[in-house]
């Protein structure tokens, strides 16, 4: 979902780094192939992901939502050399496809995947993180960052996608809505934390970008 006017967000596309030739293909099969091809990040958002990245040069990525691969190619870009991207989807019928797309890559050697349980998988994973990218079920937005936090290295950055839910934080909470009152949750527990500086970003769905200090 774009909050922007259809022009507006054409124009800052349009003078935005050009889309990989990978991605194009990659976004292309998805929407020819996989359910619910609106959970891709996209150009705008994916361009966005990868400069963040390079500007940080993370040793050490973590990504909760693989989908079909788009983001972790995207965070991908900015890996330190030997840095590695740890990805993580509870899809199984998912891995064959994003695989495909990480084989194809210059990133193929720095990128693991996971299918299973992220909650579980997280805690058997023993490294700092220095960059982390929530994308994942809603409900378990405030469990992941819990989780993450004191794995965190510091000068670290989580981002964390989706975070206006279509525009739902500033309408009524309707009864047995989860989703959305999670992500409330979420939303205020990144403002309050003090082992964190948060700025959330209108874009698309909603981003916010959180440093650890």
């Amino acid at each position: 979902m774009n909050f922007l006017p259809k022009k507006i967000d054409t124009y800052a596309v349009n003078h935005s780094e050009d889309e990989p030739k990978l991605l194009q293909e990659l976004t292309k099969e998805t929407w020819q192939k996989i359910l619910n091809p609106r959970m891709l990040s996209g150009h705008f958002q994916g361009r966005i992901l990868a400069i963040l990245s390079k500007i940080k040069q993370p040793k050490n990525i973590l990504e909760i939502g693989t989908y079909t691969g788009y983001s972790a190619l995207c965070l991908a870009e900015g890996l330190s050399k030997n840095g590695i991207l740890h990805t993580i989807d509870c899809n199984e019928e998912l891995k064959e496809f994003s695989n495909k797309y990480f084989e194809k890559s210059d990133f193929k050697d720095q990128i693991v995947q996971y299918t299973g349980n992220a909650l579980d998988i997280i805690s058997t994973i023993n490294v700092g993180f220095d960059l982390v990218f929530i994308d994942a079920d809603k409900p378990n937005y405030c469990n992941y960052f819990n989780i993450i936090i004191d794995k965190m290295n510091k000068g670290g950055i989580i981002l964390s996608d989706n975070v206006l839910w279509s525009g739902k934080v500033v309408e009524e909470l309707k009864p047995n809505d989860e989703s959305t009152e999670v992500i409330l949750q979420y939303n205020k527990l990144l403002k309050d934390d003090k082992r964190v500086e948060t700025v959330l970003l209108p874009i698309r769905d909603g981003l916010t970008v959180s440093l650890v200090i």
